[in-house]
């Protein structure tokens, strides 16, 4: 049997990037992720379905901060240099993104010196990084003095001894039903490098050129929208009892009316689908949705003249188009207005936004608010969160082909 490339999954969140990179042909070392809820989503479905981890000894099976990891098994991770094809994901994205305050002293921005700390051990011969589009810029009191922290990763890379670079990429491109541009970058080991060639000729050419052949090939769209990825989930194919959640109702699968939902349903024997819980919606709340449905534009947040009209006080609301992909998902459901149904989208609808396959199962609670929101990562949140799986299969395989 071929032997696969390895590599290490840091800031994994609920598993996006490592499914991606299993479906590739990848094998997982080991995933630090800090959230229980998202590590335990990952857990169930990488590790005890697909066995996809060489999960070490000295390294307990369980939710991690890296910082953590980094003081106590030093040793460990030096003895990995020379042993690792690729390190893999970024770190969490809030204190550098544009959509929130962005703060110069955001605990969360030093996590790139550990990220930096855990490349310095293991030196891979890749690395692939992913980040919000605030990545690289600069903050507002630093942009005299400072440089935007892509800058600074790719500067310590380069010192490291890896050729590096980092462009910005709309994953609506690679078949994703959602406009969701994020910054990506690539770093390849000066040994690894033949005829000179440049980390674009490498990765991002590749796979740009590789599109139309690899979506072709499992007969999903080029340009997937939503109602080619949402309209087999409607509330109106019917309900059932929801096992995992008291007193709400799921949704059962709808006629198959395209190539991404046919992808998405492949290996699915449950009955029920799973996450696929509905939210319960008081009588004005549907009417004041099936009014934003009628006077919103699709895929914009509320004018304020109709958040007026409505006496909506929420900064964004945003009705969908059925015929476009989405924007970008964030951690908040109740930011959506589903397009054809008086509704929040469900927890599977994001994951199918997102390309997460229906087999892939997640775990913890559905929602939450509140103070709970700073401690717990429930579902939509780690779907928010994640590298779609898609992306991450194409990105698997370019990679791989550099060290082969």
């Amino acid at each position: 049997m071929e032997k696969k490339p390895t590599y290490i999954d840091l800031f994994a969140g609920c598993g996006g990037l490592s499914l991606g990179l299993h479906n590739a042909g990848w094998k997982g070392l080991f995933a630090i992720e800090k959230s229980p809820d998202a590590f335990e989503t990952l857990e169930y479905n990488l590790i005890n379905k697909k066995s996809h981890f060489d999960w070490p000894d000295w390294l307990p099976q369980q939710s991690h901060d890296i910082n953590d990891v980094l003081k106590n098994h030093k040793v460990q991770l030096a003895n990995l240099r020379g042993e690792v094809d690729m390190v893999v994901g970024g770190p969490p994205c809030q204190g550098f993104s544009t959509a929130g305050r962005r703060k110069e002293d955001d605990v969360r921005n030093g996590l790139i010196r550990s990220y930096l700390r855990f490349i310095m051990h293991v030196r891979p011969k890749l690395i692939f990084f992913e980040n919000v589009k605030g990545f690289t810029q600069k903050f507002e009191k630093n942009k005299s003095k400072g440089i935007a922290y892509s800058s600074y990763v790719k500067r310590v890379l380069n010192w490291f001894g890896y050729e590096v670079d980092g462009k910005m990429v709309d994953f609506s491109k690679y078949g994703i039903p959602q406009k969701r541009t994020r910054f990506i970058l690539v770093a390849v080991r000066r040994d690894v490098i033949q005829d000179e060639a440049t980390v674009a000729q490498l990765f991002f050419n590749p796979i740009l050129e590789g599109v139309r052949d690899f979506l072709t090939d499992r007969k999903l769209p080029l340009k997937a929208n939503l109602k080619q990825a949402l309209s087999d989930l409607f509330y109106a194919n019917g309900q059932v009892p929801c096992k995992d959640r008291d007193n709400f109702k799921a949704g059962v699968y709808g006629k198959l009316s395209s190539g991404y939902q046919r992808y998405m349903r492949s290996g699915v024997s449950d009955e029920e689908l799973d996450s696929h819980s509905f939210p319960k919606h008081k009588p004005e709340t549907i009417e004041k949705f099936r009014r934003i449905l009628e006077v919103g534009e699709r895929n914009k947040s509320l004018s304020k003249s109709v958040r007026q009209e409505l006496g909506i006080n929420k900064h964004v609301t945003i009705p969908l188009d059925a015929s476009k992909p989405s924007p970008t998902l964030t951690t908040l459901p109740d930011d959506y207005v589903h397009y054809g149904e008086p509704r929040i989208l469900t927890v599977r609808e994001y994951a199918r936004i997102q390309s997460f396959p229906d087999c892939y199962k997640f775990r913890r609670k559905y929602t939450t608010g509140g103070k709970e929101r700073v401690n717990q990562v429930p579902r939509y949140s780690q779907i928010g969160n994640a590298i779609p799986p898609l992306f991450g299969e194409q990105a698997g395989f370019c990679l791989k082909r550099i060290i082969e």
